[in-house]
């Protein structure tokens, strides 16, 4: 969600203890996802699947939402694709629960902000860059490895012709 990169630089100058460091702007699907120890070929066959039912689509970005230790951006727009990924994968509780059993398609902006000034302050920086408009196009399946995050799968909108 490379269109969202201001949002967290906007954070960042905030508080830059506040942003993930190393991990771009992005909408997690299903998180805490299949391990990369367990993941088959059928999971991986099944994000394509996924994926592929899904026509590439224009988003809008534009409401700020806040909890505690937490500033994100909602994105309505996906919220179809969120749910059939959390449907096929009904074991996985998103964000072990923190937002509910159906926590909604989101950007996270940045996290630990336990000050309601900070996060006021963060709100109103990312406030004033919205609306944001961009357009999803793939779903990618990222692994957590010793050294980070890495990219294990990307798996286009709408098939391998995008359609």
């Amino acid at each position: 969600m490379p269109a969202a990169a201001p949002l967290l630089e906007a954070a960042r100058r905030t508080d830059p203890a506040l942003v993930r460091r190393r991990l771009p702007a992005h909408v997690s699907l299903l998180y805490p996802f299949v391990p990369e120890s367990a993941l088959t070929v059928q999971d991986e066959e099944a994000v394509g699947s996924l994926a592929a039912g899904f026509p590439a689509a224009d988003l809008l970005l534009e409401e700020v939402v806040t909890a505690p230790g937490f500033v994100a951006v909602t994105l309505p727009g996906l919220q179809p694709i969120v749910d059939t990924f959390r449907a096929r994968w009904p074991g996985l509780q998103p964000y072990r629960g923190r937002f509910g059993a159906r926590p909604t398609a989101h950007v996270t902006v940045a996290l630990g902000a336990d000050n309601p000034t900070i996060t006021a302050r963060v709100r109103a920086a990312v406030g004033n860059l919205l609306p944001l408009r961009t357009r999803a196009t793939a779903v990618q399946l990222a692994v957590l490895t010793e050294k980070g995050w890495r990219p294990r799968l990307t798996a286009p909108l709408g098939g391998p012709n995008g359609q």
